[in-house]
């Protein structure tokens, strides 16, 4: 059984505002997908609550066929292998795209960080932009 990334019935408020409301999602195992929506329906709070970022209120989340959150369960962002990158400067603009991606990926020897990038930029469908700038 494939297991993924599971959503269910989440909902998440910042004070009286709720900005999710009964969100249910499933995404299989390598399987792509994009949240669309105007500015402010929920769409990043729902990737924080995905990465861990936030603790989710109602309803939970699984990945891979575990818990990770839920109003009693919440194991931290570190713990999840889920990549996220920010809104707003998440790319340092004096790096290419190829740059910072061997930056995030932290401290690994050479050759294994720049065979890991190249399969990233591959795998996303970015690897004619590995010497592009961020702008």
């Amino acid at each position: 059984m494939e297991f993924g990334i599971q959503i269910e019935s989440v909902t998440h408020a910042y004070g009286p505002l709720t900005v999710v409301r009964d969100a249910d999602l499933t995404v299989a195992p390598g399987a792509i997908h994009c949240l669309l929506g105007p500015s402010g329906s929920g769409k990043t709070t729902l990737l924080r609550l995905v990465a861990g970022l936030e603790r989710v209120q109602q309803g939970s989340i699984s990945l891979d066929g575990v818990r990770v959150s839920g109003p009693r369960t919440h194991l931290p962002p570190e713990r999840r292998s889920i990549g996220y990158v920010f809104q707003d400067y998440a790319l340092f603009p004096h790096l290419n795209v190829r740059d910072n991606i061997r930056f995030a990926l932290g401290r690994m020897p050479k050759a294994a960080r720049a065979a890991r990038t190249a399969d990233l930029l591959e795998h996303v469908g970015m690897a004619e932009f590995a010497s592009a700038m961020p702008h």
